[in-house]
């Protein structure tokens, strides 16, 4: 079984598969007479293919048994989702080009002020998270029209994440 090393989440390694959103070098404006700040543009979010609207939710995620097996890939052909942890926790991150290809995955280490928007077609795993009862904003699509697509492995293709990731 191939094992996946997990890398830091920063914005140019996960660039060729959506955003990061992170307030780290975002230029904050200041709201509400100066008691709030602002982070403004951090997500394009993209919802209206064959007129889709914009569906917020929360999720909250338990913690899977280890070590953590990859046997399903997910995309969303009509919109990007969003995923914004809301406790601060760490949590993982799983994609590739291609769910039959082993050598496409990458995993990475997301620090709990740190969430991603996956591009419309990206290739994710459903949401690793490492603290049971994790918390996740969640802005993705709503509407007509099927924006799920699954891919379940053969056991022989399952990857297994670095022991790291528990």
């Amino acid at each position: 079984m191939l094992t996946l090393s997990i890398a830091p989440l920063t914005k140019a390694a996960f660039a060729p598969f959506g955003e990061v959103i992170e307030t780290r070098d975002a230029k904050p404006k200041l709201i509400n007479d100066g008691f709030a700040q602002r982070f403004d543009d951090l997500a394009h979010i993209h919802v209206a293919a064959e007129g889709g609207a914009v569906n917020i939710s929360l999720f909250s995620g338990s913690v899977r048994p280890g070590p953590i097996l990859i046997k399903l890939m997910e995309r969303h052909p009509l919109g990007s989702q969003l995923f914004m942890p809301l406790n601060e926790q760490p949590w993982l991150v799983v994609v590739c080009a291609d769910p039959r290809a082993p050598a496409s995955y990458r995993a990475f280490s997301a620090s709990g002020r740190q969430g991603v928007n996956y591009a419309r077609n990206i290739w994710h795993h459903p949401l690793l998270v490492i603290a049971d009862a994790s918390p996740f904003l969640v802005v993705d699509r709503k509407g007509a029209g099927d924006n799920l697509e699954e891919i379940r492995l053969a056991e022989a293709d399952w990857l297994a994440l670095a022991a790291d990731a528990e």
